[in-house]
């Protein structure tokens, strides 16, 4: 597991590396520097570190949205329903508190047990998920509260019904709100952060992942089929697209690392809610010297700017 130290160190190598260079100035040896830094303090992680990884973001006991709600936010009103179709369980949307700041939360819920995962559909939404989330949004940028959206699915609903009811075009849509928003967004990978399923309610003006949570575009079982015919071969596929933290980093798609206690997040969730909450005000503190204007130019330019390499 990487050490405060590391992911700072990370962190400052990413936002280095976003930097144009300004009056001729040239980064280039500060870089080397910090990598030659990182290099010593951290060999490239191993097959078996990479897939450690997704077990922990998988794992049972691992803390879900309302845990983090139940002991970050006062007042929490949840919202319910799509003002259209139904209400979808995996997807939870609401107000409350965060340490007196009225803010909008939006985040997927899996579940303990079998009738709970049931209920919220092991935590993919379908359409009507994405249209509550939208909704709360909406709701956020009319009353000038702050969104923070928390990410744990392994995707969208794969059902026909479903895609009957406009999978595909609700996350584009979801995605285009998110894109328009005059008022903060923080979103976090707090478990699994699957494809369209995730970064539907993650186009925000930062986006942060804790330290054993997982984001890739492709289970490792989805990619291992796609690849090899074999989902058994999945720790290969990881190892091969690097979905952990600290690579997320590397690549730019995420702005920060939140810690985890030892040896993860389900060892003691009071701590891992403290360690979140930490990470989201000041996230929140750095983006309120934003006009609406300036947060929505800045955050189209930084999504727009995603897989570009010169």
């Amino acid at each position: 597991m990487a050490s405060e130290a590391e992911l700072r160190l990370r962190e400052r190598l990413s936002k280095l590396r976003s930097l144009p260079l300004l009056g001729g100035a040239r980064l280039s040896g500060e870089l080397e520097r910090l990598q030659r830094q990182l290099d010593r303090m951290t060999a490239e992680p191993t097959d078996e570190e990479i897939w450690r990884s997704v077990e922990l973001a998988r794992h049972a006991d691992r803390p879900y949205t309302l845990d983090y709600v139940a002991r970050l936010l006062d007042d929490w009103f949840e919202l319910h329903g799509d003002r259209g179709r139904a209400d979808d369980g995996a997807m939870v949307t609401g107000l409350g508190k965060l340490d007196g700041r009225t803010v909008v939360l939006v985040g997927q819920q899996k579940g303990r047990d079998i009738q709970e995962r049931t209920k919220r559909q092991f935590g993919m939404p379908y359409p009507e998920g994405y249209r509550k989330a939208m909704r709360a949004m909406e709701l956020a940028d009319r009353h000038g509260f702050p969104v923070i959206s928390l990410v744990d699915t392994p995707g969208a609903y794969p059902g026909v019904a479903a895609e009957q009811h406009g999978q595909g075009g609700m996350i584009a849509q979801s995605q285009a709100l998110m894109a328009r928003l005059r008022v903060p967004t923080v979103a976090c990978v707090i478990g699994e952060g699957g494809s369209g399923g995730a970064i539907a309610i993650a186009l925000a003006d930062r986006v942060l992942m804790q330290e054993n949570a997982i984001y890739s575009v492709i289970s490792p079982e989805g990619c291992a089929a796609i690849l090899w015919r074999d989902a058994s071969q999945a720790k290969k596929a990881a190892a091969a697209f690097k979905p952990d933290a600290a690579h997320c980093l590397e690549l730019g798609v995420i702005d920060g690392i939140v810690p985890e206690p030892e040896p993860a997040a389900h060892a003691d969730v009071d701590e891992a809610a403290r360690l979140l909450g930490e990470s989201l005000r000041d996230a929140l503190d750095e983006l309120d010297s934003f006009s609406g204007d300036e947060l929505r130019r800045r955050r189209r330019a930084k999504f727009r700017s995603l897989g570009i390499f010169a």
